[in-house]
């Protein structure tokens, strides 16, 4: 994937990438939701683990885009290997010293008109664009197949979202949003918009 233009002075950091783990036992939330697969499973378990380590109130978009990075190898494929990598995990791995400070005292939301759903106790600790972006990624993977939601529907429903951190993080750190959701749309086999909206350019 190409690098977009004017992107920021932050450095490549190496940084090792972890083999997957499992969820830890006992853990509750989204690690128990027969609707995410076992994969998906622990990268919110690992996304929850760094909001709490980091002592963020929620977990947010950033967070998830950490963890799949980590965790998912199809989510890490969409990306070039190597620098840009290097260069996206050297940024957030800076949150906690950064950043992300000023995150700490607010709250991650798409600023759309709220809707009244259902609470699900995956959503518990999380920010309303986070619940929200899972809630979409379930509905996408059972429309697609009925199979559970894998990294990939969880990271489209993120990008799709242009008010997100996670968007904010990967263009300051010189990737292509348009660019990733034409990959991951290759992947899934949709387009990835904003829900409401059309493809546009």
């Amino acid at each position: 994937m190409t690098r977009s233009p004017g992107a920021d002075g932050v450095g490549n950091v190496q940084h090792r990438i972890p083999h997957q783990v499992p969820a830890e036992p006992g853990a509750h939330r989204t690690d128990d939701d027969a609707r995410l697969s076992a994969e998906l499973a622990a990268v919110v378990a690992g996304a929850r683990r760094r909001a709490q380590r980091d002592g963020d109130r929620q977990i947010d978009s950033a967070h998830l885009l950490h963890s799949l990075l980590e965790y998912d190898p199809e989510v890490r494929a969409l990306f070039d290997d190597g620098p840009q990598l290097a260069r996206l995990l050297g940024y957030l791995v800076q949150r906690s010293i950064g950043y992300g400070l000023r995150w700490q005292a607010s709250v991650e939301d798409s600023g759309a008109v709220p809707v009244v759903v259902p609470a699900a106790p995956e959503a518990d600790g999380c920010s309303p664009l986070v619940a929200g972006a899972m809630e979409r990624a379930r509905e996408r993977s059972a429309g697609r197949n009925g199979e559970p939601a894998r990294g990939v529907d969880l990271l489209a429903a993120v990008v799709a979202e242009p008010r997100s951190r996670a968007v904010e993080v990967l263009g300051r750190a010189g990737v292509d949003v348009g660019g990733l959701r034409r990959a991951i749309g290759g992947v899934v086999g949709e387009v990835v918009v904003r829900p409401g909206r059309g493809a546009g350019p």
